[in-house]
């Protein structure tokens, strides 16, 4: 093979290879550099973890890669089927799902698999998809029509019982339906719903949901079992100062007093650790991939794009302050991970999913430019 031949092949491979968004990239790049380090020192106790997440960053950007490569338009064509299969398999799961610790939440296809992880990326797909369709005749029954498609996974997963993924996909869908144009009076009218709905459906609450409303309240009610999650991250987070105490040197990680040290309470083993300054740093970067994700919307080429976009940023936004909250004792403990800091491949091929998506819809911005 000649050079020519070379450069030939080369050029008609080149798009495949370049999809990724140079700003956005490094941001994740550098939240998984920090992901790991802090795993490093919260995994201690776990052997083969840090490895572990290496695969599954390798699996993660694979996704990402072939998210990137996939274009709007075919995003578009899979929104309806990639909903239907989802919602189906919810309801497979509530029929006959395999049962752990108490939830129906995964179906064995060869190995246990949750299908509620695929409703945070197809809930945005299909609202926006639908909002496309109506860009321009929407009234109000179209955001009916929209909720409803969104209250139909989200109440399945809910049932499971899973409130920390039916809060995502509801967030969600939610981002969709609100960037979609929904009025500030339909708005405070939802809002009024959600709040006379409360009490309505505590009696309906699993038991151990009310407990954790009720240990949010006061975790010292119960400070060696429903509350001991709570009071020992918020013990954590505290002692970091504003220095921290220095990697793989944080007491509380080491000395096994954090539960889901390397999952969902990473963030209280990196408090502890980096102090304030480490906090500062790590909402920097959290913001800048939120400030790269509504620039990309902001530029999207069409309607569809421009909701997508805009929800999967800030479902990364909701993923961040949700965990955040609930480490820190603000927010009741739902069981969300830190976006590309903690550890679970799950978790992670999704997030790639969405940046593949935000680094699709970034690509071919710039191709109907040109």
């Amino acid at each position: 093979m000649n050079i020519n031949e070379r450069r030939s092949i080369w050029r008609r491979l080149k798009p495949y290879f370049t999809v990724f968004d140079g700003p956005l990239a490094l941001i994740i790049f550098l939240l998984l550099a920090t992901g790991l380090v802090t795993l490093y020192s919260a995994g201690m106790d776990f052997p083969g973890r840090v490895e572990d997440q290496v695969r599954n960053i390798i699996v993660a950007f694979i996704v990402m890669w072939i998210a990137a490569n996939v274009s709007p338009q075919t995003l578009m064509r899979l929104a309806v089927p990639v909903y239907t299969v989802g919602v189906t398999l919810l309801i497979a799961v509530a029929v006959f799902g395999v049962v752990k610790k108490g939830a129906r939440r995964w179906l064995h296809i060869g190995m246990d698999f949750q299908p509620s992880e695929i409703m945070k990326i197809a809930m945005p797909m299909i609202l926006a998809w639908f909002f496309q369709k109506r860009e321009n005749a929407m009234r109000w029954h179209t955001f009916v029509i929209a909720g409803i498609m969104l209250i139909v996974p989200v109440g399945l997963i809910a049932r499971q019982p899973d409130l920390g993924t039916a809060v995502l996909v509801l967030a969600a869908g939610f981002y969709v339906i609100f960037l979609a144009g929904l009025s500030w009076k339909m708005l405070a009218g939802l809002l009024m719903a959600v709040v006379v709905a409360v009490p309505v459906a505590w009696p309906f609450l699993h038991d151990f949901q009310r407990q954790r409303v009720l240990t949010f309240i006061d975790p010292t009610t119960d400070p060696l079992g429903k509350g001991f999650h709570i009071i020992q991250s918020t013990i954590a987070v505290g002692s970091g100062g504003i220095t921290g105490k220095g990697w793989t040197h944080g007491t509380q990680g080491r000395l096994e007093f954090i539960p889901e040290r390397t999952t969902d309470f990473i963030f209280a083993v990196y408090s502890e650790e980096f102090g304030l300054i480490g906090n500062i740093i790590l909402m920097t970067l959290y913001l800048l991939l939120i400030g790269r994700g509504l620039m990309i919307a902001a530029n999207a080429p069409n309607f569809f794009t421009r909701l997508l976009a805009g929800s999967i940023t800030l479902i990364f936004f909701t993923f961040a302050f949700v965990n955040m909250g609930m480490v820190s004792g603000t927010l009741p403990v739902v069981g969300v991970p830190l976006p590309f800091i903690s550890y679970g491949g799950t978790a992670l091929m999704i997030l790639g999913l969405g940046s593949g998506i935000l680094m699709s819809v970034q690509r071919h911005r710039k191709l109907v430019q040109s």
